[in-house]
């Protein structure tokens, strides 16, 4: 359907692994915008589009300009974007929201387009296992550590964060996720797990870093959009079918 259409990419990681190459992948995902805004209803942004993001009071992490304005540009347009925080940039605190016009989620989002129900999320957290992160979100969602991390001077808080994000595998491995089992999805066993409850058409993704498409039942279907360091990967859904696409 012309104009009818709703995009969604995830894990962009621009700043990792350096300057020369996240400016390379940021020129590509707005090569993307420019293209998909001219049949696009909607687009989503579903996480670790930065590899590090904290918003200071009165100062916000270096870069991006060119993806920020196209952003800008887009939703000036009329062209609704809705961003949601990953484990990288979850410290979105209204700049984004009041400079670009976004819309900025931090929990998942349950959403109805042409009929289908969708399911919404980074992903980053949900399902079975990865204790160990989810105690570290804890202590990242904590009021008072952001609050503490927020008198600490820029320089120091963001070179610190920056050194830390370059240990991550979106900056140290070159290397394609593999796919081990569907029993093996945290996504897809938290998915099937929700199907139990209430019916959804679509379940979308992020933070896995693998392009996954799996069929949960005969009406249900759980996407991981994959990353843009590796995979360049992206979902359309039209009013009638969802895709998995590479951008080339």
């Amino acid at each position: 359907m012309a104009n009818k259409k709703i995009y969604f990419a995830s894990d962009f990681h621009l700043g990792a692994p350096n300057y020369e190459k996240s400016l390379v992948r940021e020129k590509l995902v707005i090569k993307w915008l420019d293209e998909v805004k001219q049949d696009a209803q909607e687009i989503y942004l579903m996480g670790d589009v930065f590899d590090f993001w904290f918003e200071y009071k009165h100062a916000v992490p270096k870069g991006y300009v060119r993806l920020l304005g196209k952003i800008a540009e887009i939703v000036d347009a009329g062209i609704p974007i809705t961003m949601f925080t990953g484990n990288h940039d979850m410290w979105m605190f209204g700049y984004l929201e009041k400079e670009l016009g976004v819309k900025v989620y931090r929990q998942p989002l349950m959403k109805e387009y042409f009929g289908k129900q969708f399911y919404l999320a980074h992903g980053d957290g949900l399902g079975p296992g990865d204790k160990g992160y989810k105690f570290i979100k804890k202590i990242f969602e904590s009021k008072v550590c952001q609050w503490l991390y927020a008198r600490v001077h820029p320089n120091l808080g963001v070179g610190f964060a920056n050194y830390w994000s370059k240990r991550s595998r979106a900056s140290q491995s070159p290397k394609k996720e593999s796919f081990k089992g569907e029993e093996n999805e945290w996504l897809a066993v938290y998915s099937k797990k929700i199907l139990q409850k209430e019916h959804f058409d679509f379940f979308i993704f992020g933070h896995r870093h693998l392009p996954l498409d799996i069929k949960l039942s005969e009406k249900s279907r759980y996407i991981n959009l994959g990353e843009w360091i590796n995979h360049n990967t992206y979902a359309v859904f039209d009013g009638e079918k969802l895709e998995l696409k590479e951008y080339k």
